[in-house]
Parts: C-alpha cells; sequence; structure tokens
C-alpha cells in the first residue's frame, strides 16, 4: 500500500482518530468520519484477542496448545462434560511431549553445531545430538499413541467414527 494513502485508509475503516486534519461539516458526521460511516466504528481497534496473541507467541506458549483443540474436539465429537475433561487431561500430556521434543530439538542443533564448529569435526557430539533426537521422536510417538488409545476408550462408536473423519480428511493432524 501506498504509505501517503495510510491515513484515509484507517479513517476509512478504522474510524474516529485518525482525522489526518480533514473534518466533514455534514450534519451527523464527525471530524475524520467518512460518508455513510456510523459511529459504531469509532470503538474498533487493531488488537489481537488474548489467545490470538498467545498463538502469535509461539508454539507451546498459552491459550494454544489445549484450549482450541479441545474446544474444536468437543464440538466436532459431540463430546460430554466428563469426556471433555479426560480429553483436556490427554491433551495435556501430549502438549507437554511436544514441548519437551521442541526443547530437544534445540538441543540437538546446538550438539550439531558444537560438532562442526571445531578444527575437526567431533564425532561425539554429533552421535549425541542424533541419539538425543531419535529418543525424542520415540517419546512423542509414544506420546501419541497412548493418547489415541486413552481417546479411543473414552468415545463411543459414533464419536470413534467421527474422529477417523477428521484424521482421515487432514482436518485433525496428530
Amino acid at each position: 500500500m501506498y504509505p501517503g494513502f495510510i491515513p484515509h485508509w484507517k479513517r476509512r475503516h478504522c474510524g474516529g482518530g485518525y482525522s489526518a486534519g480533514y473534518s466533514d461539516s455534514r450534519a451527523g458526521m464527525g471530524a475524520g468520519e467518512a460518508y455513510g460511516e456510523r459511529s459504531w466504528r469509532r470503538g474498533w481497534e487493531y488488537s489481537l484477542t488474548p489467545e490470538d496473541d498467545a498463538a502469535a507467541l509461539g508454539f507451546g506458549s498459552g491459550a494454544f496448545g489445549v484450549r482450541r483443540p479441545l474446544r474444536f474436539l468437543a464440538f466436532k465429537l459431540g463430546l460430554e462434560d466428563a469426556q471433555v475433561s479426560q480429553l483436556a487431561k490427554i491433551l495435556d500430556d501430549v502438549k507437554t511431549e511436544r514441548a519437551q521434543a521442541a526443547v530437544d530439538h534445540r538441543r540437538t542443533l546446538s550438539a550439531f553445531a558444537d560438532a562442526v564448529s571445531g578444527e575437526a569435526f567431533d564425532q561425539s557430539k554429533a552421535d549425541s545430538g542424533a541419539k538425543l533426537r531419535l529418543e525424542s521422536a520415540d517419546r512423542v510417538k509414544t506420546a501419541v499413541l497412548t493418547a489415541l488409545e486413552r481417546l479411543h476408550a473414552i468415545l463411543d462408536q459414533e464419536q470413534r467414527a467421527r474422529l477417523a473423519y477428521l484424521i482421515r480428511t487432514g482436518t485433525l493432524t496428530l
């Protein structure tokens, strides 16, 4: 967007406060209010919801980890309150393991960087990084399989069919 157009765009889409020296003297229109614009636009601001703000911070931060998938699955599968509480525990366990996997991933990258940074290639540091990466992947695999098993146990047949559909279509990723 052309920089000179930004005040006009903000005035049109955000309401008052961005008049940039313009004023309308027509009846019912305040300073900076464009034709056809109503006063309800004045209160609108550029801001993220607390959940979007937390999600923008990164993978393991804030509300993105459990609440959104929990609400999504509770709605799509038609879960009861008892099932929702059990599902929250399952998702929390998977979230914790994936967060640990992210930490392990950074450690493996550090080990690989240390292995190539010296005068000679350090095979032992590279091996320890590769071993840590394999162990981390195995722990995530085990956590996902355990979560699927626990999820299977709390769902009825119709809910399992809906869950399988969500997984097959790619709507739900594991």
